[in-house]
């Protein structure tokens, strides 16, 4: 994990924190999954996933199976200039 990456998450509450590691355990998944994974109840993953998104950690994307849900999963696609360091090597 990057040291810029570490230090976003450091900031997040618990609860994205938790939300984070089931996504990266897990993959992709839904509200409702992540909810049952973690044990967190529904209103809490909802707050930890904007949380995670507002900090462009995670991604937000349409439920095929399903089109009233969104699969959420671990931003793959960095934007320039996120998570990256101030500091130069």
């Amino acid at each position: 994990m990057r040291e810029s990456l570490r230090t976003t998450l450091e900031e997040l509450p618990p609860s994205a924190k938790l939300v984070y590691k089931t996504l990266e355990y897990e993959g992709s998944l839904t509200q409702g999954q992540i909810a049952s994974q973690s044990l967190l109840p529904s209103r809490t993953v909802r707050y930890a996933l904007s949380t995670l998104q507002d900090e462009g950690v995670v991604d937000e994307e349409l439920y095929i199976q399903d089109a009233r849900k969104r699969l959420y999963s671990l931003s793959t696609d960095e934007e320039p200039g996120q998570f990256e360091t101030t500091a130069s090597a």
